[in-house]
């Protein structure tokens, strides 16, 4: 795939100066040292935190009349970048606000790359390996989830929804390597796929036709062809009257059901234990009475316990990545064999 190489919006943005550089860090200091006066949580508080960097940027300003600072040009481009500082995920942020990027990964510090349109983009945004790991800890801290040496990868979501994927440095070559996939929900129903151009009116009509009749669906595709979308779609076509209990290893489905349960797996402690597989979760939905049951993704032992569960009587549907129809259906009919001997 081409990659472009991108330079950074600046007329949002002022131009980086030493002295630009030194105002900023006072003002975070300043910030900070509120937030934490005031017993602010910066990531679950993110309009108080707005406020107080509006309320330091203005005392600021007011005390540039005097002469005795230098004033700033863009109040409003300061305040959004404290924030993204104190509570935002700092030079990251404005990649994940950007609705036209789709995802952005971290090769190495001095090398960021985001998606847009499908296209691969190397931005100008130069990182050090101390930013990079301050980066990764901030994201994992409202996940509940923990990167080591015992655990060097692991699988988040961040709190918009995004998904994080992080391997550790001694896995990958010098580096942590971080990846975040945004979730960019632009249909939540089929007829919005169809308004899209990515269903045809006769096509959607059956699809819905086959959920509300309890059909086994099976949406396969490639990484980033959309699979989680259509899901989403699909599920929203499921008849209000019936209960839904959907399994994830990170929660991405997000559709409106007034009787929906959703369960992600859960990863080691410390003491290597407690870890939550999804062949867990499929095993447990079958113990909350559901009328219909949703896999995020099938990608291994699971697959035995969902095909158990779908000869049972129970409709289900999940993703899966394939290359055609044919190869999704011979896919799950191998993938069982990944769960060994069974006989406990």
């Amino acid at each position: 795939m081409a990659v472009d190489r991108l330079a950074v919006d600046r007329p949002r943005q002022e131009q980086r100066t030493p002295v630009r550089d030194d105002l900023v860090e006072r003002l975070d200091a300043s910030v900070r040292e509120r937030v934490r006066r005031e017993g602010v949580d910066p990531q679950r508080e993110a309009l108080v935190v707005r406020r107080i960097a509006e309320d330091v940027v203005r005392d600021h300003d007011q005390l540039s009349l005097t002469g005795a600072v230098a004033p700033i040009a863009d109040d409003e481009a300061m305040v959004g970048e404290l924030l993204a500082r104190v509570s935002g995920f700092g030079p990251l942020q404005p990649f994940l606000d950007d609705p036209e990027v789709e995802e952005v990964w971290i090769n190495s510090p001095e090398r960021v790359f985001i998606a847009r349109r499908g296209r691969h983009e190397l931005t100008n945004l130069r990182l050090d390996a101390a930013q990079v790991d301050e980066l990764v800890e901030r994201m994992l801290k409202s996940s509940g989830r923990r990167l080591d040496i015992s655990t060097p990868f692991v699988d988040a979501m961040l709190p918009e929804g995004h998904r994080l994927h992080v391997v550790l440095e001694g896995i990958t070559r010098g580096f942590t390597a971080v990846n975040i996939r945004k979730f960019l929900l632009r249909a939540h129903r089929l007829s919005d796929l169809v308004a899209l151009g990515s269903l045809t009116p006769q096509a959607a009509a059956f699809l819905e036709a086959s959920v509300r009749a309890g059909m086994n669906i099976l949406v396969a595709g490639g990484t980033q062809a959309g699979k989680t979308t259509m899901l989403n779609c699909l599920a929203a076509a499921v008849p209000g009257g019936e209960r839904v209990v959907s399994a994830e290893e990170v929660f991405e489905l997000r559709f409106n059901h007034p009787d929906w349960v959703a369960m992600q797996t859960r990863q080691a402690g410390l003491e290597q234990t407690g870890a939550i597989v999804l062949r867990d979760l499929v095993k447990e939905a079958l113990r909350m009475r559901p009328s219909r049951i949703l896999v995020g993704e099938v990608r291994a032992a699971e697959c035995l316990d969902l095909l158990l569960a779908l000869n049972s009587g129970l409709p289900g549907m999940c993703t899966l990545h394939a290359n055609s129809a044919r190869e999704a259906l011979v896919k799950m009919c191998t993938l069982p064999l990944l769960a060994g001997d069974n006989s406990q």
